[in-house]
């Protein structure tokens, strides 16, 4: 009787391999390995690990896909939907449905969004698919540090399976979703091979028509999928790979936009998932900037949703103990179930006193201020540098002290570097910095602390400094400008061949700020710095500053 079933579980086998659609090389592979299992005991080790590879084969999705839904506007309507802004890379998913229109074959995009955290690159992915109609599926690399999870294991190890691309597949069912690869940037690499180098296969469009894992090893056609990697730094992502994939950067958010995805997304999601109906617990604009503006500090917009979910909770608290309160919440409410304020602007205070510049930052997390500090002393003509500083820093600082002695006529003053020590600090000390972009920052708090003359408090600078005095561009402009305008800042002085950067910031950042474009030195010290001394510069004097970061 055993026998009798297990003859006829083999046969419909047969019945899987017709109806699987598999390619015809593929199919003589299965039929062979079905022979072989006819021919074991049922009882025998091997058995099952044949069993299994054939279950695997036919339960791969080899010609089941969905139908592309090709309504352009349908697709945008869904697209604005999920997320606000983010036209670059809405504008690229409509390009390739308008492609797939007029040319059907064409094969799938293969996409890598940059960002800092926060700001809905993977939920953009699912948002992606839902315009096309795909199924979609996520696999996230981060900390992955061996080839065969991409690739699979060899069916000569016992207990072998095949890596996380076909395994994705087989469980999506279909050859053509929307695969989303989260945090590539992070993948790592060890005696076990480097899965950064078995991507290249799967994401090279040349390729990946005959992706070969070497579990299966048989060719399985991945060119009708959409590859969607993200990652919050392109740094660390092999340049090999980097190549392969068409980079879409999502910077961060101003704080109309995350005004605007709070009231359109955040708030209405949270009030759901706390029980909660629209009629029992209001936001206005007031109490919402309140929030975004005293108790957040970010690119993204995570924080500020848990910040919405702490104040939805103290009010889900009072209605279900039937206790009187206000469901309009204003800034005042706001205080009291949050706490004190978090953040508050401290340019202003941090450059009360000569020696003070205030630098822009980008970091992998966005962008931000940072304060360079000078200090002089009595001592051997030494230049201190504290704060965690790369390489590339450290000689920002030795340029910037070069320039301003060889320029001691022109700027009226005439200190003794041979006995005086120089130090420049840039806080916070636990936190590495690197990069040439803080080159102005450490001459205007270099002159300014040796002419006591203040750094304006509303001012913030970026830009590489020569020894000639001229500025030169940097990057990530759009995240240090945001930054400045979260922060308060007025003016903002950027470098004269970045101008070409301005078409990606915002219509209402640019208008609350001053973006002066500078060519050389003398103008930044002309536009940054009081004209009237405030004290008398000398050894021992001690100024606090302001720091910049590349």
């Amino acid at each position: 009787l055993g026998e009798g079933d297990e003859g006829s579980d083999l046969d419909s086998f047969e019945e899987k391999i017709k109806a699987s659609g598999m390619s015809e090389e593929v199919a003589k592979v299965a039929r062979k390995q079905l022979d072989r299992l006819r021919q074991m005991a049922p009882s025998s080790a091997e058995y099952t690990v044949q069993r299994t590879y054939l279950e695997w084969l036919v339960e791969l999705p080899w010609s089941k896909q969905t139908v592309d839904t090709l309504d352009l506007d349908q697709a945008r309507k869904v697209l604005d939907a999920d997320h606000y802004d983010l036209q670059k890379v809405k504008k690229r998913v409509l390009e390739y449905l308008a492609v797939r229109k007029l040319a059907p074959g064409k094969k799938g995009p293969i996409l890598c969004l940059v960002g800092p955290p926060g700001v809905g690159k993977t939920s953009l992915g699912r948002s992606i698919a839902r315009s096309l109609s795909r199924e979609f599926i996520r696999a996230s690399l981060g900390g992955v540090r061996d080839e065969a999870e991409i690739r699979g294991h060899r069916r000569t190890y016992i207990g072998a399976l095949p890596g996380r691309i076909i395994q994705g597949m087989r469980r999506v069912g279909t050859r053509n979703p929307v695969f989303v690869l989260d945090e590539i940037d992070k993948l790592g690499s060890d005696f076990r091979g480097d899965p950064a180098a078995a991507l290249l296969e799967v994401l090279d469009p040349e390729q990946n028509n005959a992706f070969s894992d070497h579990y299966l090893e048989v060719n399985f056609d991945l060119s009708h999928v959409i590859f969607i990697a993200t990652a919050n730094t392109l740094e660390t992502i092999p340049p090999a790979l980097l190549d392969r994939m068409e980079v879409l950067e999502i910077p961060g958010y101003t704080r109309e936009e995350k005004l605007e995805i709070a009231k359109r997304h955040l708030v209405p999601k949270q009030i759901e998932e706390h029980g909660l109906k629209e009629t029992q617990i209001s936001f206005d604009d007031e109490t919402l900037t309140t929030v975004i503006e005293q108790y957040t500090r970010e690119a993204g917009v995570r924080n500020l949703e848990r910040e919405v979910a702490n104040v939805i909770r103290a009010i889900a608290v009072k209605v279900a103990e039937n206790e009187p309160y206000q469901p309009k919440l204003d800034p005042a409410q706001i205080a009291e179930i949050l706490g004190p304020q978090k953040f508050f602007s401290e340019v202003a205070e941090r450059t009360e006193v000569p020696g003070v510049a205030t630098g822009l930052a980008w970091m992998p997390t966005g962008g931000d201020i940072l304060f360079i500090e000078a200090s002089q002393m009595h001592g051997k003509g030494n230049l201190i540098l504290t704060g965690h500083l790369g390489d590339v820093m450290k000689e920002s600082a030795r340029a910037a002290l070069s320039w301003v002695r060889t320029h001691v006529e022109e700027l009226g003053i005439n200190p003794d570097f041979e006995k005086l020590d120089v130090h420049l600090h840039v806080p916070a000390g636990a936190v590495s910095k690197d990069g040439p972009s803080a080159g102005v920052a450490m001459i205007v708090a270099l002159v300014s602390l040796f002419t006591g003359r203040r750094v304006r408090g509303d001012v913030a600078m970026t830009g590489e400094i020569t020894l000639r005095g001229s500025v030169l561009p940097v990057g990530g402009i759009k995240e240090k400008v945001l930054a400045a305008h979260r922060a308060g800042i007025r003016r903002v002085l950027l470098p004269d061949r970045n101008r070409k950067d301005m078409v990606d910031i915002p219509e209402s950042v640019r208008k609350d700020l001053e973006l002066v474009f500078v060519k050389r030195i003398q103008e930044v010290l002309e536009l940054t710095l009081e004209s009237v001394p405030v004290m008398v510069a000398g050894p021992g004097s001690q100024s606090e500053g302001t720091t910049a970061h590349a």
